[in-house]
């Protein structure tokens, strides 16, 4: 009987080495050799390495302080490059990967069939071919071609040394391993962010709302300006006249409805910055600041360090996959980026014949280019799928979706598509003596977007809302658009000198919040999505202040005020029919009542109002829009409902037309309250009330499936429309302070660690001090006095 036991172990060896449906195989993950256990790190394990390539032209030093952040000290500018793209590669290779699969279209190799929609989507979006354009942008100019070829080679010369058993823990749960680095993956990583920050396109929401509504009810509830706006640009700057006007055609929008075919893009993505000029701090020193909120995940967006070579000192985070400091500071400035929201992407209806060889265009037929995508399925055959390239860009959709949601040519028209060099701009920060250098920066911007703050030791401050905005008319943009008509193009681009921008303004501050750039007197279209009660709230409170100090910024950043709910409960309030409320609802209109507005994580008003102000907009909205997957449309703005309903109390969108009686305001506020304080009852019968407990915070692995990798139900307050703009899954992926004294200090901390293995401290243990809003003194270290805290040093040299 002995041959049981044996045929038993041979099948658990043969089941424990092959993977079960979407499990990896567990022989391997457990393998004391090969699997997890490889990649849990000592507490204290020492880092003393010395390295030589042949690649490097001279020596340099890398030293660790305490929290595992990188002080790279270089003799030649191109080694530092080099060695970013090693560390990068050393800590976040899997991260970087899995980001530029996901750019290009490839997760279905990876992850299976079940990703093959999303990755025909990134196919058919151009990102590949956006990341083709930037690289020729980067490749074109000899200083940011010297970057990227170095710190790609870093990359490579990390992967080389692999051996399977030291793959990230990633590689082996998901059964694949890593490739080499080419410049295209950063190409992708530029056009990641692109598709993250600058592809909100409302288009076709619009175009179904404008056939929906007369025109006054559209421009009323989707305009592009409001009167109690705080705009970047001081309301009141002169403006020079436009050297360029956009000449509109007759008007014309497509009237057409157009089914759910373009992903909403999560306007939960914002940032803040500011910087006060040295006559409102305590020091007589500008301070600046930044926080920008974005997906948060482990392992962590950002990867801190320093970089130090006879030509730049720059201290700030990095992109894993990207050279150069994107966030920052040196020697002689500081400066930092908020997302600017304008519009850069346009859809145009098309019409094609013999499939989609030709479209029309200017009354002929046009023969199409055709890409051909191949797509790798793990497990499956490899799909092939041709997409039609015409004057406009890439079409999106066609007949072969099969998901009935899809159909309809429409062609992209996107910023991000162009030939470009965001590095220059990069490269310039990193080595700017100033103001000059800073402008210098400003002119190779293209996508996405940003508010780009700046302080200098020297010249004071400043703020650029800069990129390539496309010269529009009124309200083009809006719209799906013929695409067979070139009169519907753009007409150029805004001229990059005058995109908004203010250097030393009579406030002593500058600021931006994603809210309008400017007023109404600007001469330019810079249609788009904007913010306004984070921006108002951080205006509020710096034109208050005075003999500012750091901690006075952090506090700031770390800000709960929620300015809409500090506007709409008094205005609200007098529309509660309070005597109609049960006993228990009046207990939580008291609560109400009585809150101060701040959306700490214990406070259960900052839920109750959440719940209150969302059942209020569903009594507006829903009769009007059914937003379901029929009919695309967009809900106007909780600053719109607000503007309006303070204008006009009888308003007639407030009746609910499917009722025979017309509802009024009262009415609709009072039952809206009613729903919320009988929601608010459950939750806190369950002790779920709390802002923190009923929403908190996750912060996810990025493989979105491994919990134990992940910090989940994180107990925080903020939320949308508060400087602390953390919500469920987003929030400040770093928090920054500098003050730009003689000698600079600097303050930040980013919610994760500078590891991307699970297995090490330091994977994670930023988390908590940030949950906290706690800061790290940032330590730009001199290489000939290494200071107290390091805890580690790599030589590198030929």
């Amino acid at each position: 009987m002995r041959i049981i036991p044996l045929i038993f172990t041979v099948a658990l060896v043969w089941a424990l080495n092959h993977r079960w449906g979407a499990t990896p195989p567990f022989g391997m993950l457990f393998s004391p050799q090969h699997g997890f256990w490889v990649h849990a790190e000592p507490v204290n394990s020492p880092i003393n390495e010395q390295l030589t390539f042949p690649q490097l032209k001279g020596r340099a030093e890398v030293w660790f302080d305490d929290r595992m952040v990188a002080h790279v000290f270089a003799e030649q500018e191109p080694d530092a490059y080099f060695i970013q793209g090693y560390l990068h590669a050393k800590n976040r290779l899997w991260q970087m990967e899995l980001q530029t699969h996901a750019a290009g279209g490839r997760l279905s190799e990876i992850l299976g069939p079940k990703l093959l929609d999303y990755d025909r989507r990134k196919r058919r979006e151009g990102m590949v071919y956006g990341a083709e354009q930037v690289v020729k942008g980067i490749e074109a100019d000899p200083v940011t071609k010297m970057e990227l070829d170095n710190y790609t080679a870093g990359i490579n010369a990390y992967i080389s040394e692999l051996r399977s058993r030291d793959y990230p823990l990633e590689y082996k749960l998901l059964g694949y391993s890593p490739e080499p680095w080419t410049n295209i993956k950063t190409g992708l990583l530029v056009k990641y962010m692109s598709a993250d920050l600058a592809a909100t396109a409302d288009d076709i929401p619009y175009t179904n709302a404008r056939n929906h509504f007369s025109k006054a009810d559209f421009d009323q509830l989707y305009p592009d300006f409001t009167d109690v706006i705080a705009p970047i640009i001081p309301k009141g700057t002169p403006y020079a006249a436009p050297t360029r006007r956009a000449v509109p055609p007759p008007d014309s929008i497509v009237k057409a409805e157009f089914k759910y075919n373009t992903e909403q893009q999560d306007r939960d993505k914002g940032s803040n910055n500011w910087a006060v000029a040295g006559s409102k701090t305590k020091s007589g020193n500008p301070i600046l600041c930044n926080d920008p909120h974005l997906e948060l995940s482990l392992p962590s967006l950002f990867y801190e360090m320093q970089i130090k070579t006879p030509t730049m000192n720059v201290y700030g985070v990095s992109l894993p996959g990207a050279p150069g400091i994107i966030i920052g500071f040196n020697d002689n400035m500081g400066w930092g980026f908020t997302n600017g929201y304008v519009d850069v992407l346009d859809y145009y209806k098309m019409e094609f014949r013999n499939g989609k060889k030709e479209y029309l265009f200017n009354g002929q037929y046009r023969p199409a280019d055709l890409r051909v995508e191949e797509i790798k399925i793990k497990g499956q055959p490899t799909f092939y799928d041709t997409v039609a390239y015409t004057v406009w860009g890439p079409v999106l959709y066609d007949e072969t979706f099969t998901d009935p949601r899809y159909k309809g040519y429409l062609a992209m028209r996107w910023t991000a598509h162009d030939q470009s060099n965001e590095l220059r701009s990069v490269h310039y920060l990193n080595h700017a003596k100033g103001y000059e250098d800073y402008l210098e920066a400003m002119k190779s911007w293209s996508c996405p977007g940003q508010n780009f703050v700046y302080a200098g030791k020297k010249d004071g401050i400043a703020m650029w809302h800069n990129g390539k905005h496309p010269l529009r008319w009124k309200d083009q943009g809006k719209f799906v658009t013929p695409g067979s008509d070139s009169t519907y193009a753009w007409q150029g681009f805004i001229p990059q000198a005058e995109n908004p921008h203010i250097h030393n303004p009579a406030e002593g501050f500058v600021s931006s919040a994603n809210q309008q750039a400017t007023d109404s007197t600007y001469p330019y279209n810079l249609f788009g999505y904007y913010d306004l009660y984070r921006g108002l709230r951080i205006q509020e409170q710096l034109s208050q202040m005075s003999a500012i100090t750091p901690e006075d910024m952090m506090k700031l950043q770390n800000d709960n005020k929620n300015r809409l709910a500090e506007a709409a409960v008094p205005f609200l309030a007098n529309y509660v029919a309070a005597n109609t409320l049960s006993s228990k609802q009046q207990d939580y209109w008291r609560m109400m009542f009585a809150w101060d507005g701040v959306a700490g994580p214990d406070s259960k008003a900052a839920t109750l109002f959440n719940l209150w102000w969302s059942n209020l907009e569903d009594a507006i909205w829903s009769d009007e829009l059914p937003l379901n997957d029929s009919i695309a449309y967009v809900q106007p703005e909780e600053k719109t409902l607000l503007y309006w309903l303070m204008r006009d109390s009888a308003m007639h969108f407030i009746d609910n037309i499917h009722t025979p009686l017309r509802e009024t305001l009262g009415e609709q506020v009072t039952a809206s309250f009613r729903k919320a304080a009988d929601t608010a009852a459950v939750l806190d019968g369950k002790s779920e009330l709390a802002l923190g407990k009923f929403r908190g915070t996750d912060i996810r692995h990025l493989s979105r499936s491994i919990p134990a990798f992940s910090r989940m139900h994180l107990n925080t307050g903020g939320g949308r429309h508060i400087i602390n703009a953390t919500k469920k899954t987003t929030g400040p992926s770093w928090r920054m302070v500098v003050e730009l004294g003689p000698e600079t200090r600097a303050w930040g901390i980013f919610p994760g660690g500078q590891s991307g293995n699970p297995g090490s401290k330091y994977y994670d243990n930023m988390v908590d001090d940030w949950l906290a809003g706690k800061y790290y003194a940032l330590k730009v270290l001199d290489e000939k006095k290494p200071g107290e805290g390091i805890v580690g040093k790599m030589v590198f040299g030929k």
